[in-house]
């Protein structure tokens, strides 16, 4: 069984699909792109603010899907500059703590809206 996961803390899809889908325990993310939830506009040229966008944008989801940072499992970051790789991690380290999730970033010639950074994530949460 799928349970949508939505919230006005993060943009509405562009598309055909949901910000998160819950089956089970797991929570997969639909990747979150630094825009703003109400105008749909990117927040800022500045890569440092599209990160911390992105970041806030997963602990939405995550908590409107019950859980939170610390029940990611998972990350994908996409990237159009791999040179902006230090920030992401110093950006990450503000909102996730030990034990950090796994993680795979890879280098991509463009995002939907010209953005800077995406990322989807997977979650999971306490058997209830």
């Amino acid at each position: 069984m799928k349970n949508i996961i939505q919230t006005p803390h993060a943009p509405a899809a562009l598309g055909p699909y949901s910000q998160g889908v819950k089956t089970g325990n797991i929570v997969y993310f639909s990747g979150q792109i630094p825009i703003d939830p109400t105008t749909l506009a990117i927040v800022s040229p500045d890569f440092r603010m599209q990160v911390e966008t992105v970041f806030r944008h997963l602990r939405a989801v995550s908590e409107a899907a019950g859980g939170n940072l610390d029940a990611i499992v998972k990350l994908t970051i996409y990237l159009t500059d791999l040179t902006n790789f230090p920030i992401v991690n110093e950006v990450m380290s503000l909102f996730f703590r030990e034990p950090y999730p796994a993680r795979t970033t890879v280098q991509i010639s463009a995002l939907p809206k010209a953005a800077l950074v995406e990322v989807d994530a997977i979650m999971c949460l306490e058997s209830r």
